[in-house]
Parts: C-alpha cells; sequence; structure tokens
C-alpha cells in the first residue's frame, strides 16, 4: 500500500462516525460469509476464519450492549444481546452440524443491522 493509501486509511479510521464504523466491520463479517456460501465444499478453514471474526464481533457488540457506560435504552441493549446470543447459538450449530444454509440468517442479521446502522435501514 503506497504512503497515500496509508496516510488516508489512518485518516478515514479517525474521522468515521462509530456507527459507520460498526457497519463496515458488519458487512466485512457478512462478506466472508457469503463467500464461503457461495463456494461451499464441506468445512473449510475460510468457514472457521468467517465463524471467528463473526463471533468476535459479536462478542464486543454484547460487551458495550452490557457496558454500565452504554448510552442505549434498556430495551435496545436487551435486544442487542438477545441476537448476540442467536449468533453465538448458530455460530456453534454451524461448526457442529456444517451447512450452508445456516449461514444466512447470519448473513442476514449482519447486513440489516449494517443498513440501519448506515441509516439505509
Amino acid at each position: 500500500m503506497s504512503l497515500a493509501a496509508q496516510a488516508y486509511a489512518r485518516t478515514s479510521q479517525t474521522t468515521a462516525n462509530p456507527r459507520e464504523v460498526e457497519a463496515q466491520a458488519l458487512l466485512k463479517a457478512a462478506r466472508q460469509l457469503q463467500e464461503v456460501r457461495d463456494s461451499w465444499q464441506g468445512p473449510s478453514k475460510s468457514m472457521h476464519q468467517a465463524l471467528l471474526f463473526n463471533r468476535r464481533l459479536w462478542t464486543i457488540f454484547m460487551s458495550a450492549a452490557q457496558a454500565a457506560e452504554n448510552p442505549q435504552p434498556k430495551d435496545v441493549r436487551e435486544k442487542i444481546a438477545n441476537i448476540g446470543i442467536f449468533v453465538m447459538k448458530q455460530t456453534v450449530e454451524m461448526t457442529v452440524n456444517p451447512d450452508p444454509a445456516k449461514l444466512k440468517p447470519l448473513i442476514d442479521i449482519n447486513c440489516n443491522i449494517a443498513a440501519g446502522l448506515s441509516g439505509r435501514g
């Protein structure tokens, strides 16, 4: 990457709206999961990496929802936590019994929440 591109990347990261950063992370996770689904030939390293990235992302969201300093209303935080619990259960189910159809709900959740965060939902 050129120095100019690196500088732009650093600047965009420091000036980006936190909601947009979250939306972009969700879309990245959705893209990874979709790529696994589209090229499905059984469980693979890319499947495990995509599930791990998505699980880590949702762990962050769930932790933030539980944080005492979170300014969101309690019902919103509970909804985020409940979605996170579903994501974790679906991830475990996908790991134990791999099936590309099980990726669709994870992809849809990430895309829908990203759209809402970006004001497109």
